[in-house]
């Protein structure tokens, strides 16, 4: 699953460091995503990689001290007023402490002193230089100064030292872009717990139940709500593959396991929230924070075996004929003190007559704010890219239609915004 970047326009700043080569792969995913991309590079950065190779990833001419031309929009003014964001990537500590003084002495400079919405720096250089207090000073300045600075990684360097420098990687630089170009005041820095997966519930240690959820749909809501700017807490029993660093994940198995970690991830959400009890005390009252959300898209399994067994079975001492005791499972969504969060709950459902009136019906006998209704076909209805919801409320039945899964997550969100303040 990755983010879609149709109609959006990325310029993409490249300076002299050793790590040029992998601006390549930035704007790679980038042109992947859908996004037109637009490539300045500094004097210095042409050492290392060729205009040329940036053309051929982008189809689109590459701005240099050398291409520059103010018969066309290929200068350091006009390229900039086209693009939603500038990404420095990588940034050098020559560059940043320049750019942090106002400098603009080659062309990805001036460039970037005459862009006017979001930039972010993507800093690669040695440990020393890029802890310099010249340099450490500067990145402060600029952040002072609303750029975004994406951090480096620790690890080997070109230079042979172990240490702050590396540049982080080209999926963590283009994750931190789209949230740059998707944030969004309502879901900035609020708290949001997802659950995503079918539960596991083992019967040995190699047989289990379990059920036909891929947790794509999850997936593609922690990818929306990151892109907004929301702190996500990801519960899963699937892949958590193609996930931005910042997301915090946490891997379970059974609907026990799930249980748990989310009565506790709920419980940090909620924590330091202002609660009415403190409305009238005279005690020093905290800073209100948002109000957190819990979206249970979890296929969670009914039952689970009553005596899970260590080791293998052997079929021998089975017999022809196997009968598994069950018990059921703990209610996730009626057992969560949902006080002080609102809370979307996810049905699926194959009863075209009944289905949505069986989802409504969650509102009230679960006490959830909201329910993502799915009406599916068959078990080839899961693991799919595209999803239909209707988004059902208190006060409101609303249809999305079919669309990519991202997509539709996007509009969730946008839907649900009524809900909280």
């Amino acid at each position: 699953m990755q983010f879609d970047l149709t109609k959006k326009n990325i310029l993409l700043g490249v300076t002299g460091s050793i790590s040029a080569y992998k601006a390549c792969d930035i704007a790679r995913l980038f042109v992947h995503a859908g996004a037109n991309v637009f490539v300045v590079m500094s004097p210095s950065a042409t050492k290392f990689i060729s205009p040329l190779t940036f053309e051929g990833l982008t189809r689109n001419p590459v701005l240099t001290q050398e291409s520059e031309s103010w018969a066309s929009d290929l200068n350091h003014i006009d390229i900039g007023k086209k693009c939603d964001i500038f990404v420095i990537a990588p940034i050098t500590a020559n560059s940043i402490n320049k750019l942090s003084k106002g400098i603009a002495d080659n062309i990805l400079l001036q460039t970037a002193l005459a862009f006017s919405r979001p930039i972010l720096i993507a800093p690669s250089a040695n440990t020393q230089m890029l802890q310099n207090h010249y340099t450490a000073g500067s990145l402060k300045m600029l952040a002072v100064n609303e750029y975004i600075i994406i951090k480096s990684q620790e690890k080997l360097l070109a230079c042979g030292d172990i240490g702050l420098g590396g540049l982080a990687t080209p999926e963590e630089i283009v994750a931190q872009s789209i949230q740059a170009l998707y944030s969004d005041t309502f879901w900035q820095n609020r708290k949001v717990v997802v659950t995503g997966g079918g539960t596991i519930e083992k019967i040995d240690e190699v047989r289990y139940l379990s059920n036909f959820s891929s947790g794509k749909m999850a997936k593609a809501l922690v990818l929306a709500l990151y892109s907004k700017g929301a702190d996500v807490c990801y519960i899963t029993s699937t892949s958590s593959e193609e996930l931005p660093n910042d997301v915090y994940i946490i891997e379970v198995e059974s609907a026990k396991e799930l249980l748990d970690y989310t009565v506790d991830a709920v419980r940090v959400a909620k924590k330091g929230k202002m609660s009415k009890a403190t409305m009238n005390s005279s005690e020093p009252v905290r800073l209100i924070q948002k109000e957190p959300y819990l979206f249970m898209v979890s296929a969670v399994s009914d039952y689970t075996p009553v005596f899970p067994q260590k080791g293998k079975l052997k079929k021998s001492l089975l017999g022809e004929n196997w009968s598994l005791e069950l018990k059921k499972t703990e209610d996730i969504l009626s057992s969560i003190n949902k006080d002080g969060i609102v809370t979307v709950g996810f049905k699926a459902e194959m009863d075209a007559t009944d289905g949505l009136e069986n989802a409504k019906a969650l509102i009230t006998q679960k006490g959830v704010d909201a329910v993502c209704y799915n009406l599916l076909e068959n078990s080839q209805s899961f693991g799919t890219d595209e999803n239909e919801i209707t988004l059902i409320t208190k006060e409101t039945t609303t249809a999305l239609p079919k669309d990519k899964k991202l997509h539709l997550a996007m509009k969730i969100l946008d839907e649900l915004q009524g809900l909280s303040s």
